[in-house]
C-alpha cells in the first residue's frame, strides 16, 4: 500500500464516491469490523499528520514591524521628532521621541506574540471527539488523531470528524449547507455513485468535515484529514481573509475618533495662539505635535481589546470559552437565561430508580453509572420475569458503558445499567442480535425503534438471573421490534401489555391507569420512558431490513406495552446557589425542557426557579404578542419542539432584553443561533450545539453561567475605567493647553513635548492597562443588568471624567501661576517641575478614582489588584528619579524639588480623590448604588 493510497494530495484526485465499500476497504487495508490496529494507527498518523486544520501563516517579522510603524500613534510620534530635529534642532529630544517608538513597537510584537500563545491554548480546549473502532473496540478518541482507514460511527447530532466514504447507513441524514449550498439534509446511502466525476452535493456515499448529522446513523471510513478535506481547500481562502473587530471594538474606535477631532481643534487653536504671540515657529510646532500625541486617544481599541482577552482568559479558566470576544460584553449585559435542565441543572448522571412492569413496581438501588446495585420488587409476592423489558433496554439504544464511562446519551446509560443490574449481559445481547433495521430517536417521533431477527436466538447465553417463564413458545418467531420512547407516544400505538400470565389487551381502564402513573412518576421530578415491543413475521422482517425510517415507522403500531422506567437525574448542588444569585442580579432564569410539565415544574420548584410552567402546546395557543407579555412570568417551559424553543427566545427578546440560551443538542441549534449569546455544553452538547453557540461550558455546569455572567459584568466595568482614566488624562491636557494659551501662561507650552510624552508613556501604559486585572466589585451582581446598547460614556460617566479633567487642569494651572518662580519655555523651573510632577501625581490618583463608580476608594477592595499598585510604585520612582537625577533632568526640563515642594504637588494632586470622594457621597444619597460598583 502506497502512501499516496493513504493520503489524496487533494481531496478530489481519487473518487471514493464512485467505488464500492468493499474496494474503498480493501483500497484503505482496514476490517470494518475491527478498525485498524493501534500500532498501524500511529504509524499513519506519523505518515500523515494530525487531522486538523492548518494555521495561518504568520506575517513575516518585517511586515509586522511595518504594520506597526504605520499606525497613527507611531506616525504622530515620528513626526514629533522630525519637527524636533529639522525646526528646533533638539536632537537629544528626539532621540527620546525614536526610543521610545522603537520600546512601543517591541512591547506590541511581545504582547501579539502572547496573545497568539493565549489563543492557541484555549483553542485546545475545544477539541473535537469521535467515535472510532480500533482494534476490535469502539474507542472515544480526539478527532485530530483520526488517520486514513479509520472506521468511526456516526450519529445525530455529530459533526463528521474527516472526510470519509459510507460503508453502513440506517436512515442517515446530513446537513451540508456548509459546502454545498443545499439548505435541507441529504439522504446518505453506502451505494457507489456511477459517474467518477459527480458534484460534491450528489456523492451520496461520502460525508465530509464538520458537515453536521442530523438524523439516524452511519458508519464511515476516513479517506482524507486535515488540508486535504474538502474543508481544508475552503480553509486556503479562508486564511486569506482579515478578522473583524467586535461591536464594542467599534464602538471604542468610533469615540476615539470623535475624541480625535476634538483634539484636532484644540491642536490647531493652542498652535495658531503661539504664533500670534511670537513664539518661534519650531517651539509652537513641536508643542502642537506633542500635544496632539497626548490627546488623541489612540490606545483605546488596543487596551480593550487587551482587556477582552484577559476577561476571556479568566472565563476560559471558569469553564466558559467564548469564541469571539464581543460574547465578552454581552453576557454582562445578559437579562433572560433560557437553559436546559438534563446536564446544566442537573448532574447528568441518570438513575433509575423506579421500574413498572409485569403490573408489579420495583424500587432500583445504586446510583450514577456504578453497575452496583439491586431491583427489588416492592411487595411480598414473588417477583415475576421481566427479561423482556430488560432486553428491550439494551436494545434500543446505542448508549456503551466503558467502565464507569458513559458513550452515549445519559437516559439510554441509565437503562443499559439498570438491565444489567437485572442480571443481562448487554454487550453481548447487541452482539447476538444485530440490528436489521432502525428508526433513530428525534425530537419530532419522540421515539426509538429496532429490529432484530429472533429464530436463532438463545436467550440463556445473555442473562443468568431471571426466570424464562414464557420464552419457549416464542423462539420460532422471525423478528422482534423493540420500542423506547415517551410513554404517552408508545401508549397511542400499544394494543396489548405484558402481564404476569401473558399479554393482555389494554382497555380504556388501563390506558387511564397507566397515564395515571406515569403522571404520578413525573410530578415526582422522574423522568419516565416507555418500553414495548412488536413480533414481526419472516416477510415484515424482510420488509424493515435495510427500510428508510419513514418507512419502518408505519410498523410502529399494535405494540405490546413492556413497562416505564423512572429515571432520576439529580440536581447540581451548587444551581440553586447560582439561581439565587441569578435573582439578585436581576437576571430572570427560565427552564426550557423536553420533559413533562409536571417533572420539569418539580424540579424547577426544588431549584428556585419561579414562574408557571407551560407546555409546548400550550404555547400554540398563544399569540406572538400574548407571548410576549408572558414570557418573562414563564418561569418552565415543558414538552417543546425546536419551534417553541425559538418563539420563547424571541419572546424575551421583544422588549430590547439581552438572552442567553442553554442547549446540547441538534433541536436546540435554531435557539442558540437565535439568541443572543448561545451557550452549548461542552460535555454532553453535540457538536453541532457547539457550532451554533457563542460560547461553550467545558463542565455543563449552570453555576459556570452565572459565574460567567459575573466575570462578563467585572470585564465590561474594566473597559469603562480604562475609558474614563484615559479620558479624563487627555481632556486634562486639553484644559490646561487652552488656558495656557489664552491667559500666556507658560508662553502657552505649559509642558515640553517629552514631558508630555512621559505623561502619555509611564501612565496610559502598564498602569492603565493593570486595570483589565482588577477582579469583579463583591456587589456587581447586586445591580440589575445593564441595557441592551447602552454606550460607553453615559452622562453620568461623562460628569465624572469631566469634573476629573477640571480639577486637574485648575491644580496644575494653579501650581504655575502660584509657583516659586515662573515658568519661562525651554528653561528648567522649580514651577514648570512642580506642575509637571503634579499632574503625573494627579494621574495616581484619578487611577485609583476610576476603579469605583460610587462606591468609596475607601475599602478593601482598593487592594486586591497587586499589579496595579506595583505600577504605581513604580510610577512614583521614575518620577522622582525624572526630577532629581541630573541626567534625566537635562532631558525632561526638571530640576530639584523640597520635600516642602513635594508635599505640595502631593496635597494638590490628591484634591481630584477628595472631590470625587464627595461625588460619589452626593450620589449615593440621592440614589443608593445606582451605577454599580465599577462603572
Amino acid at each position: 500500500m502506497t502512501d499516496e493510497a493513504l493520503v489524496p494530495a487533494r481531496p478530489g484526485d481519487r473518487p471514493w464516491h464512485a467505488m464500492t465499500p468493499d474496494e474503498v476497504l480493501a483500497e484503505l487495508g482496514v476490517r470494518p469490523a475491527d478498525g485498524l490496529g493501534l500500532d498501524e494507527s500511529r504509524r499513519r498518523l506519523g505518515e500523515c499528520g494530525p487531522n486538523v486544520l492548518a494555521d495561518p501563516a504568520t506575517p513575516p517579522m518585517w511586515r509586522r514591524v511595518l504594520s506597526l510603524a504605520t499606525e497613527p500613534m507611531t506616525v504622530v510620534l515620528i513626526a514629533a521628532a522630525l519637527v524636533s530635529a529639522l525646526v528646533s534642532r533638539e536632537v537629544g529630544t528626539s532621540a527620546v521621541i525614536l526610543v521610545v517608538v522603537v520600546l512601543n513597537s517591541v512591547l506590541n510584537l511581545v504582547q501579539e506574540g502572547r496573545a497568539r500563545t493565549s489563543l492557541q491554548a484555549l483553542q485546545e480546549l475545544t477539541v473535537v471527539q469521535a467515535r472510532v473502532r480500533r482494534a476490535g473496540r469502539v474507542r472515544l478518541v480526539d478527532a485530530a488523531e483520526l488517520v486514513p482507514g479509520d472506521v468511526a460511527l456516526l450519529e445525530a447530532g455529530d459533526v463528521v470528524p474527516a472526510d470519509g466514504r459510507l460503508i453502513e447507513t440506517a436512515g442517515l441524514e446530513v446537513q451540508e449547507a456548509a459546502l454545498t449550498g443545499e439548505s435541507i439534509p441529504v439522504l446518505k446511502e453506502a451505494a457507489a455513485v456511477a459517474d467518477t466525476a459527480a458534484g460534491l452535493a450528489d456523492r451520496s456515499g461520502m460525508v465530509f468535515t464538520t458537515t453536521a448529522v442530523t438524523r439516524g446513523r452511519g458508519v464511515l471510513v476516513v479517506t482524507a484529514t486535515g488540508m486535504g478535506t474538502q474543508i481544508g481547500s475552503v480553509a486556503r481562502l479562508l486564511h486569506e481573509a482579515g478578522e473583524q473587530s467586535t461591536p464594542l471594538q467599534r464602538q471604542i474606535a468610533g469615540l476615539a475618533r470623535a475624541l480625535g477631532a476634538i483634539a484636532a481643534v484644540v491642536v490647531t487653536v493652542v498652535f495658531v495662539a503661539g504664533l500670534l504671540r511670537g513664539v518661534p515657529l519650531g517651539e509652537v510646532a513641536l508643542s502642537a505635535v506633542a500635544l496632539a500625541v497626548a490627546t488623541i486617544p489612540e490606545g483605546l481599541t488596543a487596551v480593550v481589546a487587551f482587556t477582552l482577552a484577559m476577561g476571556a482568559s479568566r472565563l476560559a479558566r471558569r469553564g466558559a470559552i467564548v469564541k469571539d470576544l464581543s460574547s465578552v460584553e454581552t453576557l454582562g449585559a445578559t437579562r433572560h437565561v433560557a437553559t436546559d435542565k438534563t446536564g446544566t441543572l442537573t448532574l447528568n448522571e441518570m438513575t433509575a430508580r423506579e421500574l413498572c412492569a409485569q403490573q408489579r413496581v420495583f424500587q432500583v438501588s445504586g446510583h450514577g453509572y456504578q453497575a452496583d446495585g439491586q431491583i427489588t420488587v416492592v411487595g411480598d409476592e414473588p417477583a415475576p420475569d421481566i427479561s423482556s423489558v430488560l432486553l428491550a433496554m439494551a436494545l434500543a439504544g446505542d448508549a456503551v458503558l466503558d467502565g464507569t464511562d458513559l458513550i452515549g446519551d445519559p437516559t439510554e446509560g441509565a437503562l443499559v445499567v439498570l438491565a444489567g443490574k437485572g442480571g443481562l449481559d448487554v454487550m453481548s445481547a447487541r452482539h447476538d442480535l444485530p440490528r436489521a433495521g432502525e428508526v433513530p430517536f428525534d425530537s419530532d417521533r419522540k421515539y426509538m425503534a429496532t429490529v432484530h431477527a429472533m429464530d436463532e436466538w438463545d436467550p440463556d447465553s445473555v442473562t443468568d438471573r431471571w426466570a424464562r417463564g414464557g420464552r419457549a413458545e416464542r423462539r420460532g418467531e422471525a423478528g422482534r421490534m423493540y420500542v423506547k420512547g415517551a410513554p404517552d407516544v408508545l401508549l397511542s400505538r400499544s394494543t396489548r401489555m405484558e402481564v404476569p400470565q401473558g399479554v393482555r389487551s389494554l382497555d380504556q381502564e388501563q390506558r387511564a391507569a397507566l397515564d395515571a402513573l406515569n403522571s404520578h412518576l413525573g410530578s415526582r421530578g422522574l423522568r419516565v420512558l416507555g418500553l414495548a415491543q412488536r413480533e414481526l413475521d419472516e416477510a415484515e422482517l424482510r420488509a424493515a431490513r435495510g427500510a428508510a425510517p419513514d418507512e419502518l415507522d408505519a410498523m410502529v403500531a399494535g405494540l405490546t406495552l413492556l413497562g416505564l422506567v423512572g429515571i432520576v437525574d439529580p440536581p447540581r448542588p451548587e444551581v440553586r446557589g447560582a439561581i439565587a444569585e441569578a435573582h439578585e442580579a436581576g437576571i430572570v432564569v427560565h427552564m426550557i425542557t423536553g420533559d413533562h410539565v409536571g417533572t420539569a415544574a418539580a424540579v424547577a420548584r426544588g431549584l428556585g426557579i419561579e414562574g408557571e410552567a407551560l407546555s409546548g402546546p400550550e404555547l400554540d395557543g398563544l399569540s406572538d404578542e400574548e407571548l410576549s407579555v408572558r414570557a418573562s412570568t414563564v418561569g418552565v417551559l415543558a414538552r417543546v419542539s425546536p419551534e417553541h424553543k425559538i418563539r420563547m427566545v424571541r419572546a424575551l427578546q421583544a422588549d430590547g432584553s439581552v438572552v442567553a440560551m442553554t442547549g446540547d443538542g441538534v433541536n436546540d441549534a435554531p435557539a442558540l443561533k437565535e439568541a443572543d449569546i448561545g451557550i452549548a455544553m461542552g460535555v454532553t452538547g453535540t457538536e453541532v450545539s457547539k457550532g451554533a453557540a457563542r460560547m461553550v461550558l467545558t463542565d455543563d455546569n449552570f453555576a459556570t453561567i452565572i459565574a460567567a455572567v459575573r466575570e462578563g459584568r467585572g470585564i465590561y466595568d474594566n473597559v469603562v475605567k480604562f475609558v474614563r482614566f484615559q479620558i479624563a488624562t487627555a481632556w486634562g491636557f486639553v484644559l490646561i493647553f487652552l488656558a495656557s494659551a489664552a491667559v500666556g501662561v507658560a508662553s502657552g507650552t505649559p509642558f515640553t513635548p517629552l514631558q508630555v510624552l512621559w505623561v502619555n508613556v509611564i501612565m496610559d501604559g502598564p498602569p492603565a492597562m493593570t486595570l483589565g486585572f482588577d477582579r469583579p466589585d463583591d456587589d456587581v451582581m447586586s445591580s440589575p443588568p445593564r441595557r441592551a446598547g447602552e454606550p460607553i460614556l453615559t452622562r453620568a460617566r461623562l460628569g465624572q471624567i469631566a469634573l476629573s479633567a477640571l480639577v486637574m487642569a485648575a491644580g496644575t494651572l494653579g501650581v504655575l501661576l502660584l509657583g516659586p518662580d515662573q515658568a519661562r519655555a525651554g528653561e528648567p523651573t522649580r514651577t514648570g517641575t512642580l506642575a509637571f510632577t503634579t499632574f503625573v501625581l494627579f494621574q495616581v490618583f484619578n487611577l485609583l478614582n476610576v476603579r469605583e463608580g460610587v462606591t468609596s476608594v475607601f475599602n478593601r477592595h482598593t487592594f486586591t489588584n497587586a499589579r496595579l499598585w506595583c505600577a504605581l510604585g513604580a510610577i512614583v520612582v521614575l518620577q522622582v528619579t525624572t526630577v532629581h537625577l541630573q541626567a534625566l533632568g537635562d532631558v525632561f526640563d526638571t530640576t530639584d524639588l523640597s520635600a516642602a515642594q513635594w508635599a505640595v504637588a502631593v496635597a494638590v494632586a490628591s484634591s481630584v480623590l477628595w472631590v470625587e470622594e464627595l461625588r460619589k457621597v452626593w450620589v449615593r444619597r440621592r440614589a443608593p448604588m445606582s451605577e454599580g460598583g465599577g462603572s
